[in-house]
């Protein structure tokens, strides 16, 4: 019988949905021992991190790898975040570049093939990868739900519920003291992540990075629902969205990838509605909690097929390329269309521009 042996790891911030992706993958791969291969499966600890080894002594393997069986993962996709560890370290870090490191140990290692489960800056790395030669197959996951070439990212739906539970909470104390809460949530440069937890939770007002506000629209909207009878009022902004003519907000440090560090815009707005109508208005920044928790149903099930669909492209041989929920159908995408920019929400059929809410438009004409 052919031996083949897989390598999978998980990259960049971690999310629901990622123990059943790696849980299924081990399993379909396994089955398809009866189709003339015998695979076996190596979970790399800690991302492309665990590949960085200079030492390939057993005790430095044994503590960035671990054998994924069957009996290891039965319980896996109950679970969130990673049992294989995570980390946000890039092989092609500028002048710390150890891609070549990165490639020797694949083939040190025996790995005929790497999984991996990551974002957009995951994604990237595995085509540079790919291009070196590296059988790679990615699945897509971010809480952002932004990368090209699928409808659906793993964590994303755990994460709205996360969003919506947190304010329906809020809103006991919001109307108990009649005031304005701004909940600032994740998601970078998108706003699927403010918008779908802002139409979930029936947030008044939801911005995203889209779209630049007007602070006097929404002083506008938030004194309308006063006039109207509102006793509070919720407002669920994204890290990434400005005022009209402002800047991101943002902390001074960048992540591995590049990517800046949003955050500040919920403070800042809820201030300039505090100073500027005089109504009391506190802000919450959700920040982590939205990356936690037990996976819902749906993420479970999303990473169930996502595991199983690397599975069957391992098998078919189908490398350099990104597993892809598309029109109600998983399929396969190359990971050059995975890379190619950020999926972000379409405001002509996705946003209200006027009331800076969802849509009300359903029906495409």
């Amino acid at each position: 019988m052919k031996k083949s042996k897989i390598g999978i790891l998980t990259s960049g911030g971690d999310c629901a949905g990622l123990n059943s992706a790696i849980k299924w993958m081990v399993k379909t791969t396994l089955d398809i021992q009866e189709r003339g291969t015998h695979y076996e499966v190596i979970g790399i600890r800690d991302g492309f991190k665990g590949l960085s080894f200079t030492d390939s002594t057993p005790e430095v393997l044994n503590e960035n790898t671990v054998l994924l069986t069957e009996k290891t993962v039965r319980t896996w996709d109950r679970y969130g975040g990673t049992y294989l560890g995570t980390s946000r370290f890039s092989p092609y870090n500028g002048k710390h570049d150890v891609s070549n490191v990165i490639i020797n140990n694949i083939g040190k290692l025996g790995l005929d093939a790497l999984v991996v489960i990551g974002g957009d800056g995951s994604m990237n790395i595995a085509n540079r990868l790919s291009k070196a030669g590296v059988k790679i197959i990615g699945i897509p996951k971010t809480i952002d739900n932004d990368i090209m070439g699928t409808d659906y990212c793993l964590g994303f739906e755990t994460a709205v519920e996360t969003i919506t539970d947190i304010v329906d909470k809020l809103r006991t104390t919001a109307g108990s003291h009649r005031r304005v809460f701004v909940v600032e949530t994740m998601g970078r440069s998108a706003g699927w992540l403010a918008l779908r937890g802002g139409e979930s939770s029936g947030a008044y007002i939801i911005l995203i990075p889209e779209y630049d506000f007007s602070l006097e629209r929404v002083n506008e909207l938030i004194i309308d629902g006063k006039n109207t009878g509102s006793r509070y009022d919720i407002v669920v902004v994204a890290e990434g969205a400005k005022p009209l003519g402002g800047k991101q907000i943002m902390r001074p440090r960048k992540d591995m990838y590049g990517h800046e560090n949003l955050g500040g815009v919920g403070e800042y707005l809820s201030a300039e509605i505090d100073k500027t109508i005089g109504l009391e208005s506190r802000s919450i920044t959700l920040g982590h909690i939205q990356r936690g928790g037990t996976p819902c149903a749906y993420d479970r099930r999303m990473g169930r097929y996502y595991g199983i669909a690397a599975g069957n492209l391992l098998f078919r041989k189908e490398f350099g390329k990104m597993v892809s929920y598309r029109n109600g159908v998983i399929t396969s995408v190359p990971l050059e269309e995975a890379i190619g920019g950020l999926k972000l929400v379409d405001i002509k059929t996705r946003y209200d521009t006027g009331r800076y809410n969802g849509t009300r438009n359903m029906i495409d004409n």
